[in-house]
């Protein structure tokens, strides 16, 4: 067994954990949630879902996995036995995301390499928003298997810029994130500064910030920020289980993931300053939008070429806004790459970037899928199973697992060991991980099956059936199964001598 990686310092944790948290949700799904649900308002319902939720849970996985230094699998095992497949879910789900995840990633950088087209396109809002459809040779349709070269080309680059990150595990990680954290930053003040400048940017920024009060009413806006929340922050993906397990023992954990959480948060508040200055200067507020596919890639292309009257000026900034979200994806990807590799490697007792090169090039293999002409179909099917029920299954079954099978007072006393300032309370820690978390995600749960089975006659998206089957239940299947199939694959592993390590919590 090599010795296992750790972070090369409390900040260098921090800086990575906030990369992996950031990601493309932080820059597009986030404003339009905002717009949708009266700006302010959703920004205060967001805040108390992140201080109710979002940073105990962020708390219990960074914790438990520094305790046992081991990935997601072992970590879920040392809770409890049979709660192993807990893990192996997160961990599965995560593998299947970043199939589609890399692709999405691969787009962002094609449409950084041709954002110089938009110099010739001043003024033309239909031209511009055509660009994506005419660089992919979408469908929009589960129609069409040809892979155009471009895409391909650029795919390739994403995955080599994953496998590149995380080749070294923590130590690679930690000279990456010290440029890809701070880079997306810096564009974003470079775009708001430019969207804040433009007359009408004003009125974007009130329908920002400005709460509507009666919105509170709508339940869809406490199932959206409850959501957001729990997307964004990279947990319940075998990311943080992962990160967690490369710190050291003097951590702060406790103060850390506070943090990272307001991080988080703060860069989504600064993407909405910068979406709502843009479209409100360019006079395309209202095409503000919750797809995140439409707002990168339809919406915001328009509000490009209307910047400025100078094309090659227009051009710019738009490649200022493709390169920032591609500093926002790489960290996403790679982290849930390494969240994958590290439970994997641990369960099997497996050289991390032997694991590592296996996972990225199967999975590599599989996302040119999402390549094809009718790639965005089979995404937005996998997509919507993966994070809408999957998911919130996983962080349902990990509270249970955790606050009702195990020892919060452990898990408490692991998160506050090197606090002095801030310790997290023990009502408020119990409250959410055995109460509030689970009741909240069940909530969201039935609303996402309510929505499906309901409003939409248990049809997502219009796509023919047989797609739906395939590319979400059959998958969602499986990722749940898992762990059935790699018990298997251990216990005849065992008949030739395997050893499972013993994971034991040690007061």
């Amino acid at each position: 067994m090599e010795k296992r990686s750790q972070w090369g310092s409390r900040f260098t944790f921090i800086l990575a954990a906030i990369g992996s948290a950031v990601g493309l949700g932080n820059a597009w799904r986030f404003p339009g949630l905002a717009s949708k649900h009266g700006g302010g308002t959703f920004l205060l319902v967001y805040l108390v879902a992140m201080v109710v939720m979002g940073i105990p849970l962020l708390m219990m996985e960074i914790s438990i996995s520094r305790k046992f230094r081991k990935g997601a699998v072992e970590s879920m095992r040392g809770i409890n036995k049979k709660a192993e497949f807990i893990g192996w879910a997160a961990t599965s789900n995560a593998f299947v995301i970043v199939c589609y995840y890399a692709v999405v990633f691969a787009w962002v950088i094609l449409m950084f390499v041709n954002s110089w087209q938009f110099a010739g396109m001043t003024g033309d809002s239909e031209a511009a928003s055509n660009l994506f459809g005419e660089l992919t040779k979408t469908s929009w349709a589960i129609e069409g298997t040809d892979i155009p070269g471009e895409v391909l080309l650029c795919t390739l680059v994403a995955w080599g810029l994953i496998f590149y990150c995380i080749r070294n595990g923590a130590s690679s990680v930690g000279k990456v994130v010290k440029f890809t954290v701070f880079a997306p930053v810096v564009l974003l003040l470079i775009m708001a500064i430019k969207g804040c400048t433009m007359s009408g940017a004003g009125e974007g920024l009130a329908m920002f910030f400005i709460p509507d009060f009666g919105a509170l009413g709508d339940p869809s806006l406490w199932v959206d920020a409850i959501g957001q929340v729990f997307y964004s922050l990279s947990i319940m993906m075998a990311i943080m289980f992962a990160y967690g397990s490369y710190l050291g023992d003097d951590a702060n954990i406790a103060m850390d993931a506070v943090i990272i959480a307001f991080s988080d948060m703060a860069i989504s508040v600064l993407s909405g300053i910068v979406m709502f200055s843009t479209m409100g200067g360019t006079g395309m507020l209202e095409k503000v939008t919750a797809s995140g596919i439409g707002t990168a890639f339809i919406v915001y292309p328009q509000a490009i070429v209307n910047l400025t009257d100078i094309g090659w000026l227009n051009a710019v900034f738009g490649a200022i806004f493709y390169l920032m979200l591609i500093t926002l994806a790489i960290d996403s990807a790679f982290s849930i790459v390494e969240g994958v590799s590290a439970a994997v490697a641990d369960k099997f007792h497996l050289k991390p970037k032997s694991v590592t090169i296996a996972i990225c090039s199967i999975c590599g293999v599989i996302s040119l899928i999402f390549t094809t002409q009718a790639g965005l179909a089979w995404l937005d099917i996998v997509d919507n199973w993966t994070n809408q029920i999957n998911l919130i299954l996983i962080g349902i079954l990990e509270c249970i697992a955790v606050g009702w099978t195990f020892s919060l007072k452990k898990v408490l006393g692991e998160v506050n060991r090197n606090t002095k300032k801030f310790k997290a309370p023990l009502w408020w820690f119990e409250l959410s991980v055995k109460f509030v978390s689970p009741i909240l995600l069940i909530g969201l749960f039935v609303w996402n099956m309510v929505d499906l089975f309901g409003a939409k006659g248990g049809s997502y998206g219009g796509y023919p059936i047989w797609s739906q089957v395939a590319a979400g239940w059959v998958v969602s299947a499986l990722v749940f199964v898992s762990g059935f199939f790699a018990r298997l694959v251990i216990n005849e592993k065992k008949k030739k001598g395997f050893v499972e390590d013993e994971i034991v919590w040690k007061d």
